[in-house]
């Protein structure tokens, strides 16, 4: 059988193994200094552990870090790097430097099951979830960890749609025994998963961001499917259920697609779904994908977008396009590599 990894494990979850071998209570609390703050790369390096100890934690685990397999380097300065899973599926991160900014986009999911029309992930279809670990693998494995200053989840996968996991990855990130961030560096972005949503916004506080991209129900579910099961209007009505007023923030992710979702009528749609509600708007920039037929509009349309917007009393950015000369739009690399390996696959059985 395949060694437990370690790596990913929460407090509680450390206390009932260190309780199952007969390790002292406080042996949970060393461990995880070990695994999140201290950086060790093999059980073999807790020596506040006795001998026995670590022999038993040897024979039974392993610490589940894996480096990162390829990366892509951008003339902006953007990494697109490049995981496999435990279950032999590929991933990607995306390390953004910006000036005094290090922001990494995580996945939490090898592929994805909301089939939103306009992304690359979303083709390959639902491969598995991420374990705890695997997600914050791509934090800890990046050759560039010390200089992060912010995490996003909004790489391969829906981040509502692997719960648990995901989590206990927050819980990891924020506890005073984890990593000790600050809930305010780090941002999760959903397509609107409802019954998730409201555990995610009771049990965390960090910073969330909304998959809109359509303000009519119908349009948005025409490229985003899960509209007909957890409608947006539902997403928001939550939403205003809860203060926004401090230091958490709630923004909406807003894929500009050239004369389909960029009009005037959707702007007054945009305002009048979003009245009363404390947020921002984030207008992206669509990255082609081979084969779609979205195109994004010229600069001068999205900056109109925005000012029109703003003028209604909607605070509303543009988005800063980065890594577009290394396909860094989620999934296109891990589906590169997968149409790789399956070429490779299939020249073998020829």
């Amino acid at each position: 059988m395949a060694q437990q990894t370690l790596f990913g494990m929460t407090l509680d979850q450390l206390q009932a193994i260190v309780s199952e071998w007969g390790m002292p209570r406080f042996a949970a609390g060393q461990i995880a200094a070990w695994l999140y703050r201290k950086g060790a790369t093999g059980i073999g390096q807790m020596t506040d552990l006795s001998l026995r100890n670590r022999t038993l934690l040897e024979e039974h685990y392993s610490l589940g870090l894996t480096p990162p397999s390829a990366v892509s380097e951008s003339k902006d300065g953007t990494k697109k790097y490049l995981f496999e899973t435990l279950g032999g599926h590929y991933i990607e991160s995306a390390y953004i430097p910006d000036r005094d900014r290090a922001t990494l986009c995580v996945s939490s999911q090898a592929g994805c099951k909301m089939g939103c029309a306009f992304c690359a992930t979303g083709r390959q279809g639902f491969q598995q979830h991420l374990s705890t670990g695997e997600i914050l693998n791509q934090i800890a494995s990046l050759p560039e960890k010390d200089t992060l200053t912010n995490i996003v989840y909004m790489g391969m996968g829906e981040p509502l749609d692997n719960l648990d996991n995901v989590l206990n990855s927050l819980e990891i990130l924020t506890a005073a025994w984890g990593y000790a961030w600050s809930p305010t560096r780090i941002t999760l972005s959903t397509v609107g998963v409802t019954p998730a949503l409201k555990s995610f916004l009771e049990r965390t506080k960090v910073h969330l961001a909304v998959s809109l991209h359509n303000p009519f129900p119908d349009q948005r579910a025409a490229i985003m499917p899960l509209q007909r099961v957890y409608p947006i209007e539902e997403t928001i009505s939550l939403l205003k259920q809860y203060d926004w007023d401090g230091q958490r923030r709630v923004s909406f992710e807003y894929i500009v697609l050239k004369d389909m979702n960029d009009s005037p009528a959707h702007i007054k749609a945009l305002c009048k779904l979003l009245d009363g509600l404390k947020c921002r708007i984030n207008l992206i920039r669509f990255h082609a994908i081979p084969g779609s037929p979205f195109v994004s509009p010229d600069t001068e349309k999205m900056i109109h977008f925005r000012d029109e917007l703003s003028r209604r009393g909607i605070t509303t950015t543009i988005r800063a396009s980065r890594g577009e000369d290394i396909q860094a739009a989620c999934g296109l690399l891990s589906t590169r590599n997968r149409e790789k390996s399956a070429q490779k696959i299939q020249e073998h059985i020829q």
